[in-house]
């Protein structure tokens, strides 16, 4: 049997699944929006290999001077250049409109997202948490209400919350900043209900959202994982899928389109 065999095998395989399932949620990492151009933070061509990972200390030092990080976002280099770059020159690859497309057939009933580049609600998606945050919204730290970008009119550095005065940031949650709470809660509870999790290019070693699976696996749900390479959760999944997710996934939804037409 060729490799190409045993992925097509796999992926009839996980369509089975996933139509079998009563509550399916993918949870997706960065790895995802590679084929979209944007670089990973880990492995051969991550961010983090090329410049090192940042420090835990990027939220502490915003609350410590916000008027200074403000001042200081628009000089970015290095790392956060390249990400920045790459996020706003970014369109949703295959993966993304087959994700959608699975919420659409009502095979797929949420997605828990780590990446803040927008690209799943372009591609069509509804059900969406964004754990890490969006590139598109800013938010409050004090009351949590968030905006768009485009929607809100900084007059001042740091910028001011217009319905409690706390201090504005954008979305995308920090080193070191706690998980919004919001956003938390509805991941804990989407993992609560889920009974099959795609794993789609996560690495799987940042917390909280890599023990999503783990709790998942724990009360007996399946776990399906997309990802060109071996990852931190491979050994608790059920079915494995070494090819990229902007072609596996696109095929998972033709299989699972041709059993529900049956």
């Amino acid at each position: 049997m060729t490799g190409e065999d045993v992925v097509e095998e796999a992926i009839e395989t996980a369509a089975r699944l996933v139509v079998d399932s009563k509550h399916v949620v993918a949870l997706v990492g960065a790895g995802h929006s590679v084929e979209s151009g944007i670089p990973p933070f880990r492995g051969p061509d991550g961010l983090w290999t090329k410049y090192g990972e940042p420090d835990m200390l990027g939220y502490e030092r915003f609350t410590r001077d916000p008027k200074k990080w403000w001042e200081e976002m628009s000089d970015s280099s290095g790392p956060m250049r390249e990400l920045i770059d790459a996020l706003a020159q970014a369109k949703p690859n295959p993966g993304h409109y087959a994700l959608a497309e699975l919420e659409q057939m009502g095979q797929l009933q949420h997605i828990i997202t780590q990446n803040i580049d927008n690209l799943h609600q372009q591609a069509g998606s509804i059900a969406i948490t964004e754990i890490h945050g969006s590139r598109v919204k800013l938010r409050c730290i004090g009351c949590n209400t968030r905006w768009p970008v485009d929607d809100f009119a900084i007059e001042e550095l740091p910028p001011r919350c217009p319905e409690c005065g706390g201090i504005v940031k954008t979305d995308t949650v920090m080193f070191g900043e706690p998980i919004p709470r919001d956003a938390l809660e509805e991941c804990i509870r989407q993992s609560g209900m889920c009974d099959c999790m795609l794993l789609v290019g996560t690495s799987g070693v940042v917390y909280p959202a890599a023990g999503f699976p783990q709790d998942v696996k724990m009360k007996g749900g399946r776990l399906i994982e997309f990802n060109l390479n071996e990852t931190a959760l491979t050994p608790l999944c059920d079915i494995v899928l070494r090819a990229p997710t902007g072609t596996s996934l696109p095929t998972l939804v033709q299989c699972v389109r041709q059993l529900t037409a049956a």
